[in-house]
């Protein structure tokens, strides 16, 4: 777990249909987020859209667990979250370093009206 533990900031979010065609950024183009894997096994992860308060619709997510890294797959056990259809739950996540960002990959799934396949893209910030 070594690689990954540290604190890392959202910078870039995309998105693409169940065959590959791009779609609009989520989270307004416009992402918020930190995630933080501590050494001792334990996770947290918050993202949000930053469009201003007045904004119709903001995306916002958040839940924490312990957490397993073979390399490629992060696996958090979740025990909190804002929605809380995903305590008890499994969040997989596929992960890939590219340009000295570290992108997560959460499976295809519904976002509004259609299954996206999303890629997080995260920043360390620091180690701890």
């Amino acid at each position: 777990m070594a690689d990954i533990v540290g604190t890392y900031r959202l910078v870039k979010a995309t998105a693409h249909d169940a065959a590959g065609n791009l779609l609009p950024p989520p989270y307004g183009g416009n992402p918020l987020g930190r995630v933080v894997l501590g050494a001792d096994g334990r996770m947290i992860a918050l993202t949000c859209d930053a469009s201003p308060a007045t904004a119709t619709k903001r995306e916002f997510s958040s839940y924490t667990g312990l957490y397993t890294f073979d390399g490629e797959t992060l696996v958090t056990r979740v025990d909190g979250a804002s929605d809380p259809t995903r305590i008890g739950s499994a969040q997989v996540r596929g992960v890939r370093f590219e340009g000295g960002l570290m992108v997560l990959q959460p499976p295809l799934r519904p976002y509004g009206a259609a299954p996206e396949q999303r890629e997080l893209y995260w920043e360390k910030i620091s180690d701890i």
